[in-house]
């Protein structure tokens, strides 16, 4: 399944961005996944400070 963001979570700091090696994350206010591009590699899972990137 693609990654999903808990916009309650999220602080829009890019770092998830930063790290999809698919440029399936784009950051406004929330990061938003594109749930075609998305691989689930879990990257950004890793990377997200705040814990607001799940993959299940």
């Amino acid at each position: 399944m693609p990654a999903t963001v808990n916009p309650d979570e999220c602080v829009a700091c890019g770092a998830c961005q930063d790290v999809c090696p698919e440029s399936a994350i784009t950051v406004n206010d929330v990061a938003v996944v594109d749930k075609d591009k998305c691989v689930d590699c879990g990257a950004c899972v890793d990377e997200c400070p705040n814990t607001a990137i799940k993959l299940e």
